[in-house]
């Protein structure tokens, strides 16, 4: 299984369509097996995800065309999720619920403090 986060400087980047690179991981039997840092470069998401295998996205923002083009490529997606990728992964492997309601509420928050940082 290959999991892919749109990250910056190691923490989940706000918008998944203006992503310019992810976090891959390599996951077999719920460990993660390989790691790295993967441009998009001037692929489409399509292509990238195409490309790369990817099987599942966790991501924190993502518009309707990006939830449309993952459930077409049958991607399992995970969204509303904010912190270090690699933290982010450990959860996510161990089982722990994402992307809940109080996770969107402290990324409403998070993303008028930090606007300017990420962009």
């Amino acid at each position: 299984m290959r999991v892919a986060i749109p990250t910056k400087n190691g923490r989940v980047y706000r918008q998944y369509h203006m992503a310019k690179e992810f976090t891959v991981y390599d996951v077999e039997i719920e460990l993660v097996k390989a790691r790295e840092v993967v441009p998009l470069g001037n692929r489409t998401m399509a292509e990238f995800l195409t490309e790369q295998g990817i099987n599942a996205v966790i991501c924190c923002n993502i518009h309707s065309e990006g939830r449309t083009l993952l459930r077409t490529k049958r991607i399992e997606l995970t969204y509303g999720v904010v912190g270090e990728a690699d933290d982010i992964m450990v959860r996510y492997l161990s089982g722990e619920k994402l992307g809940d309601i109080e996770e969107n509420a402290l990324l409403r928050m998070e993303w008028s403090e930090e606007k300017k940082e990420d962009l």
